[in-house]
């Protein structure tokens, strides 16, 4: 087991930490245990992918992270602040100032112009759109010269970089994306995640931008500083500086093991039956 205390990439400031995360859903003979006593920490400025086998525990992990779900214990904190200790207006107020959102379904309004998607959080909040702030989150993902069309008038990539732009118009301290490139095409996940490693080198709109991201491609996560593995609700490894060829030997390790475990089990529920 690594020591989840130490960055491999040489330390700064943890913006999510999770100290013995756990959750589980259902009861009885349905209870599904997701998280199983993560602990890990994501870093100021860093780019960190998330992959397991299916039902690891990466989507849970992700929503308990960005306050999105409450662990049943433990600890989360987002910015500095437990979401379990804040009120449900608090919480709102948390994601909506200080945390973005990117999912694999690009969420946005179709009536909408893509401007006016980009100012959609900021009105929500209460806040006047700032016509310059607006038209330069629209620039930095490419998109000036489509700020006037609808959702139905662009290709997939262009509104998953209008949804990008709407998730940095508030200048998050972190951005988490689920499957960003989930519903787009090679060429096009290649430059939505190009995108989003640009925000991270040059710090986004205000510096520092931290982005974590649940995927299931090792394409997509040798876009990252690093790789968290998890199997079974639990951290079980990680890799810094990930290549697509490293990724995808780490998560046939991984799947292996899996697969030899399930079977010793099979095996000697079978040998005491027979017995």
């Amino acid at each position: 087991m690594i020591d989840m205390d130490v960055p491999a990439w040489g330390g700064g400031r943890a913006v999510v930490s999770l100290t013995q995360a756990r959750k589980s859903y259902g009861g009885g003979s349905s209870l599904v245990t997701a998280l199983a006593g993560v602990t890990v920490d994501f870093y100021e400025g860093t780019f960190t992918a998330i992959m397991g086998p299916s039902g690891s525990g990466k989507s849970t992990l992700l929503q308990c992270a960005a306050g999105l779900d409450r662990v049943d214990s433990g600890k989360v904190l987002l910015t500095g602040m437990d979401p379990r200790r804040l009120s449900r207006r608090a919480l709102t107020e948390l994601r909506r100032e200080r945390v973005g959102f990117v999912f694999q379904s690009f969420n946005l309004m179709p009536s909408l112009t893509a401007r006016q998607n980009v100012e959609l959080p900021l009105r929500l909040a209460g806040k006047r759109p700032d016509p310059q702030e607006v038209a330069q989150a629209l620039a930095d993902v490419g998109l000036s010269d489509r700020a006037g069309h609808l959702p139905s008038q662009l290709s997939g990539g262009q509104q998953q970089r209008v949804a990008i732009a709407r998730a940095l118009v508030t200048d998050p301290d972190v951005l988490f994306a689920d499957e960003p490139t989930g519903a787009l095409d090679s060429r096009t996940s290649r430059e939505v995640l190009g995108l989003l490693r640009r925000m991270v080198a040059s710090g986004g709109q205000g510096g520092g931008q931290t982005v974590i991201m649940v995927t299931h491609d090792p394409l997509a996560a040798s876009f990252a500083d690093r790789v968290v593995f998890l199997a079974d609700g639990v951290v079980t490894d990680e890799m810094a500086a990930p290549t697509a060829a490293s990724v995808a030997a780490r998560m046939a390790g991984l799947e292996a093991g899996l697969s030899a475990g399930s079977n010793a089990g099979s095996n000697a529920s079978a040998g005491s039956t027979a017995c």
